[in-house]
């Protein structure tokens, strides 16, 4: 037993050796240093916007340093432990498998956050949903993925902020967006970019017949201002309209909620998340600003439709993941054949087996 113990404190000090190489281990801490030094200066809260950056690129740096650190600890433990159970002490070989399970998932999760290495996979996340074919049915499954996402983002430790919100005809949501904000919080969400089809027994079908039904999710990165995207004032057409809400303080009586076309790609953005017609203006900019950037990454209108299936359609053969709750109960993943039995657990915002699959798919 003792042997092959130490066994693994060799392989996981090997593993540790490699992942200080790939993640750039020694330049993460020399930037977590001048972060926090300057946290430190009197006038750091002076300007807001730039005390917030330094949090959030320093939060995102110790989700890689505060684990790498946790593993070297918990292996220099176990060895510890190893020692005084060869000196006879009867419950220190115990401590040292306790201590190298916990190193064991350390390195599995450390490893998780190896693959978000995209440029900007460190950003925070502007997330759509659009029901697509099935009417009150997709409204409703649209309501059902915007709580998956939110029980989701509330489970990593992101915030959201909701941006704009549609209601159905009927019931749930013809559109929502949001911001998911948080570290990697666009890394962990743009796998769930695509068509997400529902089969399910109807609770709107009196004769309690099977329907299947489609969202699509669009993610993305939210960037930073200072990246230069020229938008024409002209190929714009910004149309202003009443705020929806559910009620009390989501209710608005001016014309305050912004939507924008930019004409030229047919990119629509909306807002309606604060009560000024401005900063909806501003909010909606911001998220244009970022949707156009990424047409220019892709280089072809075409990229965007690739997300939806080669025709862009939200309908039957372009879903990326199914979630069926009758006649079986499955979640399946069609990228990467990823596959959950349960399937309320994956509604309750449990994604993370399918986003793990899809970033090491993706490596």
């Amino acid at each position: 037993m003792q042997d092959d113990l130490k066994a693994k404190i060799e392989e996981y000090r090997g593993q540790l050796e490699e992942m200080k190489g790939y993640l750039d281990i020694e330049t993460k801490r020399t930037e977590l240093e001048r972060l926090e030094a300057e946290a430190g200066q009197p006038e750091f809260w002076n300007d807001q916007n730039k005390a917030q950056l330094n949090i959030a690129a320093t939060k995102a740096l110790k989700m890689v340093l505060d684990p790498f650190s946790a593993i070297a600890v918990g292996l220099d433990d176990a060895e510890v432990m190893l020692e005084l159970a060869e000196s006879g002490e009867a419950e220190a070989l115990a401590e040292a498998e306790a201590s190298l399970e916990k190193v064991d998932g350390a390195i599995q999760s450390l490893e998780l956050q190896s693959l978000l290495g995209g440029e900007f996979d460190g950003s925070n996340a502007y997330l759509t949903l659009h029901a697509g074919a099935g009417g009150t049915e997709s409204c409703d499954w649209a309501d059902m993925l915007y709580r998956m996402f939110a029980r989701y983002a509330e489970r990593k430790g992101f915030s959201i902020q909701l941006l704009d919100y549609q209601a159905g005809d009927e019931a749930g949501i013809k559109s929502v967006t949001m911001l998911v904000s948080g570290a990697y919080a666009y890394g962990f969400m743009k796998s769930e970019r695509g068509v997400h089809r529902l089969v399910r027994i109807s609770p709107f079908d009196s004769q309690s017949r099977r329907h299947t039904s489609f969202v699509a999710a669009d993610v993305t990165p939210e960037i930073d201002d200072d990246i230069d995207i020229e938008i024409v004032e002209s190929d714009l057409r910004i149309d202003t309209y009443r705020a929806q809400g559910a009620g009390g303080q989501h209710v608005n009586t001016t014309d305050s909620a912004v939507r924008i076309v930019h004409l030229p790609t047919g990119t629509v953005v909306q807002c309606q998340a604060e009560r000024s017609q401005h900063k909806n203006r501003a909010a909606a900019m911001k998220m244009l600003k970022a949707r156009l950037y990424e047409l220019e990454q892709d280089k072809q209108r075409q990229a965007v439709d690739q997300l939806y299936g080669d025709k862009g359609e939200i309908a039957w053969g372009h879903q990326i993941r199914s979630y069926v709750m009758q006649p079986y109960t499955m979640v399946k993943d069609h990228r990467t054949d990823e596959q959950v039995g349960n399937v309320q657990g994956v509604l309750d915002g449990n994604l993370d087996p399918f986003i793990e699959a899809y970033l090491k798919k993706n490596r």
